[in-house]
C-alpha cells in the first residue's frame, strides 16, 4: 500500500494537517470568544457600550476556569470578551490577544467594571456556538461563530444581513471537509512512510518547537498544580516520565495564562501538545533522528484527528485520550513499528482509558494529559510483550477501525447526557428529576 506524492489522498492528508496545525495563544474557547469580540468591534465600527453573549454549554465549560492570557490573570467569558473588544486583532486568528500592552490590560479591567456584558447559555443547537450582539447608541451588530473556533457563519449590522451560512457541525466531527473522510489507520501509516519530508517538516517542526517552548516554560515557572515538575521529581532520566512530564508541563502553563503560543490540533492546544511532545521525548532518549520523528508526529496527529472525526471537537469525552492513544501509536512507529504495531498500540490504549470525562479547561487537564500519555505508552508496551486487548473485551471491537468508530459512538452519542450533567454540576444547578 502506498500514499505517495501526487496521489489525491496524499494531498488531502497534507491539507488536513495544514488546516489543523494552527498557532493559538491560550485555551481555544476563551480565545474564540476574544476573536468574536474583536470581529464584532470591527463590524460595529467602535467599542460597544453593551454586549450580549450567548454560548453553547461546551464553551461555558471550557472558558469558566482557565486564565485568559495577557489579562493579568483574569478568568471567564466576560474577561475573554473584554480583551477582544478592547485590544484584540481579529486578523491574527487564534492569536487575537497576543499583542496586548500594559495600558490595554488596565483598559480591559475598566471596561469590565463599567461596561455591560451579559452572558447566557444558548438554546440547544451546535456544540460549538457563539452568538454576540453588540450596540453603541442606535447602532447594533450581530455575529455568530459555529462548528470551528474562527468560523463566522452570521454577520448583521443595523438590520442588514451581511453573511448567513448554515450553523452547526455538518460533518461527523472535526468539520465538513471531505478530506477528513479519507482518514484511516492503514493509509495514515502509508502516508507517514511515503511523505516527502519537505512537505511535512514546516508543519511538524513548528508544532514540536512551539509546544516544547511552552513545556519548558511550564517546568521553569509556577503554573497550575505543577504536574510536569512533579512527574520529573524522582525520575528525570526516564523517557516515560519525561514524555508525560513535558506534555503535562505545557498544559500547566497554558491553562494558567502562559503568554506563549502552542500549535493546536482539532481545535485544542492540549491535544496538539499531547500528540507531539511525548514522541519528541522518546526520540531524544533513544537517539532517533529528526526524519523519523517528523513522520511519527505526523502519524500521531492524523490518528488523533481520525478519532475525533467520530466524536466531534467538543464533547464530554476528554479529547486528550484520543491524542494520548495517538502518541502511543506514534511512539510505536518512531521505534520502528509498522501498521500492526501502530494499530495494536492504539486499540490497547483506547481500551485502557476511553470514557475519561471532559469537565472543562483548567489546571487538572495537565494530570489528565499525563494519564492519557501513560495509557498510550502502556498500549505500545503491551504489544511489545505480546499482550493485547481483543474484540469483545468491553467496547473493543475486532479491527482498529471498528474500535475507533465504537469509541466515537461512545463519545458523541453515549456521553451526550453526561455532557449536560457535567455542566449542571459545574454551574451548581440542581439535578434534573427523571
Amino acid at each position: 500500500m502506498s500514499v505517495c506524492y501526487g496521489d489525491p489522498k496524499y494531498e488531502a492528508y497534507l491539507r488536513v494537517l495544514a488546516r489543523e496545525l494552527l498557532p493559538a495563544m491560550g485555551c481555544t474557547e476563551p480565545v474564540a470568544l476574544a476573536f468574536a469580540a474583536a470581529k464584532i468591534r470591527a463590524l460595529l465600527g467602535c467599542v460597544p457600550e453593551r454586549v450580549a453573549v450567548a454560548v453553547s454549554g461546551n464553551i461555558i465549560k471550557n472558558a469558566k476556569s482557565v486564565v485568559v492570557p495577557n489579562t493579568g490573570g483574569m478568568k471567564g467569558i466576560p474577561a475573554a470578551v473584554a480583551a477582544g473588544l478592547i485590544a484584540g486583532d481579529g486578523e491574527l486568528g487564534l492569536e487575537v490577544i497576543s499583542r496586548i500592552s500594559e495600558s490595554q490590560k488596565a483598559e480591559i479591567r475598566r471596561y469590565l467594571a463599567d461596561g455591560e456584558i451579559t452572558v447566557t447559555q444558548a438554546p440547544p443547537g451546535p456544540i460549538l456556538d457563539i452568538l454576540i450582539t453588540a450596540g453603541a447608541g442606535a447602532a447594533e451588530a450581530k455575529l455568530r461563530i459555529s462548528d470551528q473556533h474562527t468560523h463566522i457563519v452570521y454577520l448583521e449590522r443595523d438590520g442588514e444581513i451581511l453573511l448567513d451560512l448554515p450553523a452547526g457541525e455538518t460533518g461527523a466531527g472535526s468539520g465538513s471537509e471531505s478530506d477528513d473522510g479519507l482518514l484511516n489507520v492503514d493509509d495514515i501509516v502509508a502516508f507517514a512512510d511515503g511523505a516527502r519530508l519537505e512537505d511535512l517538516q514546516p508543519l511538524i517542526q513548528r508544532q514540536i518547537d512551539y509546544n516544547t517552548a511552552v513545556a519548558l516554560e511550564g517546568l521553569a515557572g509556577s503554573y497550575g498544580a505543577g504536574i510536569g515538575r512533579l512527574l520529573l521529581r524522582d525520575s528525570e532520566g526516564d523517557p516515560r516520565a519525561r514524555a508525560k512530564a513535558m506534555a503535562a508541563a505545557a498544559s500547566d502553563a497554558r491553562m494558567s495564562g502562559c503568554e506563549l503560543p502552542v500549535i493546536i490540533l482539532s481545535g485544542s492546544g492540549n491535544q496538539g501538545i499531547t500528540a507531539s511532545l511525548p514522541i519528541a521525548e522518546y526520540a531524544r532518549a533513544r537517539g532517533v533522528g529528526t526524519d523519523r520523528l517528523i513522520r511519527a508526529v505526523a502519524l500521531s496527529d492524523l490518528i488523533a484527528l481520525h478519532q475525533k472525526r467520530y466524536i466531534g471537537r467538543l464533547s464530554a469525552y476528554c479529547g486528550v485520550v484520543c491524542a494520548g492513544a495517538a502518541a502511543g501509536a506514534g511512539i510505536a512507529y518512531l521505534l520502528g513499528g509498522g501498521r500492526r504495531e501502530v494499530a495494536h498500540a492504539l486499540v490497547n490504549a483506547l481500551a485502557i482509558l476511553s470514557g475519561m470525562i471532559c469537565d472543562g479547561a483548567k489546571p487538572s487537564c495537565a494530570a489528565k494529559i499525563a494519564m492519557a500519555v501513560e495509557a498510550g505508552i502502556m498500549g505500545f508496551q503491551m504489544y511489545q510483550c505480546g499482550a493485547q486487548f481483543r474484540g469483545g473485551d468491553g467496547i473493543i471491537k475486532k479491527g482498529v477501525e471498528n474500535t475507533i468508530q465504537g469509541v466515537g459512538r461512545l463519545g458523541r452519542d453515549g456521553m451526550r447526557e453526561t455532557d449536560a450533567e457535567i455542566l449542571r454540576i459545574m454551574l451548581d444547578e440542581p439535578a434534573v428529576e427523571r
